[in-house]
Formats: structure tokens, C-alpha cells, sequence
């Protein structure tokens, strides 16, 4: 779904991804693993064109998207829930999930698997974003970005600050994204059991090079845990 060839990307003097290449395919989970300070949130940055790539290309299905401004990407199919969450605090959960909207034909509604996966926004429609708990914001960035019924979604820590029993709810949503085959997901976390539970495949960034991949299944094999404390 998704082919990054030869990314490079630098701030000021400083080269920040280094000739990156992978392929996230569809129907799979990839967990991007790495430290604080290795590119991670700086790859998801150009992936999304909130940065122009320096160098490299970024294709998207048949697309050419590298020099593809943001709302070209979300409109061709990719869901980006950012660190942070970042929803309107001042908006609606409804208004909020209705933002996802924003790239679909009018008069299109919210998918009806956002409440199956996250009950709790059905019951908090008419409740600001802003008064949610922060499992339940997180919730919400998901399904606005599942509003959109992306080819893609990208999660970004999806697990910080967030409750044990919200983890497993949202653990259940990723799963049944990836198993339904509609997808790719790209999984960037630092929880090393949460990114290898759901892992159809792994990549492992250290000053913005990718230097481990390899199948989910064999993460603990090859060492990939070790690698992050290092």
C-alpha cells in the first residue's frame, strides 16, 4: 500500500532520516520501534507532508505522493492519529468524529465499526472533547481517523499516558483493523509488548537509519527488545 524509497529529511544541518526504504503492506500491521530522539515522529511528519522530504519517494498505491501537500494525502487515504491525540478540546465527541468526514462525499456518516470498537463515544456524543478521560480522547483520534475510512492509518504512541483496561480495547481495535484486510497500519510505539502482540512485521530506527527488521513473530528472537535499551 504504502512504498518509501530512499527518504532523506534534515533539519537545518542536521540529517534527521537517512535513506529510509520500506513497504507497509495492506492487511498488516507494522510496529516502528526506536528511542526518543531517533526520527520516529520526524518519519510520520514527511509521511504525512507536514514536512517536504528532501530527497526520496513516497508512493501510495499507484500515487506519487511526495511532493503531496497534507490534505492531498488524507484525501487519498491516509489516517494520521498524532501523538498526543491532539482532538478540538472545544468540539463535540460528535463534532470531533465528524472532522474525519472532512474528505468524504457529503452526506457520508460516521462508520458504524467506530461504536463497535469504541462504545463509550456512542454514549459521550454531546460531550466536549476536552472533558473526556485521556484513554477516551484517545479513543476518539482513532475513530476520527477511521471516520475517513482510510487505506492507511498511522498511530503515533497510541498507548502514552493511557489506562491498562483502554490498551486492550484499543489492542482489539487494531487487530480487528488489520484482520479485516482493508488497511495498513503503521504502529510507531515504544511499548515493546503492545508493538510485538499486534506485529505482522517490525522496523527499528536508531538516528534515523532503520537498522532491524524483520517478522513480528520473531521480534524476541532477534533481539529487537534489547536494541531499544541498549
Amino acid at each position: 500500500m504504502l512504498s518509501v524509497s530512499n527518504l532523506n529529511q534534515y533539519y537545518g544541518g542536521s540529517h534527521i532520516l537517512r535513506d529510509l526504504s520500506f513497504e507497509l503492506p495492506t492487511g498488516k500491521v507494522t510496529s516502528l520501534l526506536g528511542r526518543n530522539g531517533v526520527g520516529k515522529s520526524t518519519l510520520l511528519r514527511t509521511l504525512m507532508g507536514i514536512v517536504p522530504a528532501r530527497t526520496g519517494a513516497i508512493r501510495f498505491g499507484e500515487a506519487d505522493l511526495t511532493l503531496a501537500k497534507p490534505h492531498e494525502r488524507a484525501r487519498a487515504g491516509i489516517g494520521y492519529v498524532p501523538q498526543g491525540r491532539e482532538i478540538f478540546a472545544r468540539l463535540t465527541v460528535a463534532e470531533n468524529l465528524e472532522m474525519g468526514l472532512a474528505t468524504r462525499p457529503r452526506g457520508a456518516t460516521v462508520p458504524p465499526r467506530v461504536f463497535e470498537m469504541f462504545p463509550v463515544l456512542a454514549q459521550m456524543m454531546r460531550r466536549r472533547g476536552g472533558d473526556l478521560s485521556g484513554g477516551q480522547q484517545q479513543q476518539l483520534a482513532i475513530g476520527r481517523a477511521l471516520a475517513m475510512n482510510p487505506k492507511l492509518l498511522i498511530l503515533d504512541e497510541p498507548t502514552e499516558g493511557i489506562q491498562p483496561s483502554i490498551i486492550k480495547d484499543i489492542e482489539r481495535a487494531i487487530r480487528s483493523l488489520a484482520a479485516s484486510g482493508e488497511m495498513a497500519i503503521l504502529l510507531v510505539e515504544q511499548y515493546y509488548d503492545f508493538a510485538r502482540s499486534l506485529a505482522d512485521q517490525y522496523l527499528v530506527m536508531e538516528r534515523g537509519e532503520i537498522i532491524a527488521r524483520g517478522a513480528g513473530a520473531d521480534m524476541d528472537r532477534d533481539g529487537v527488545r534489547e536494541l531499544l535499551s541498549v
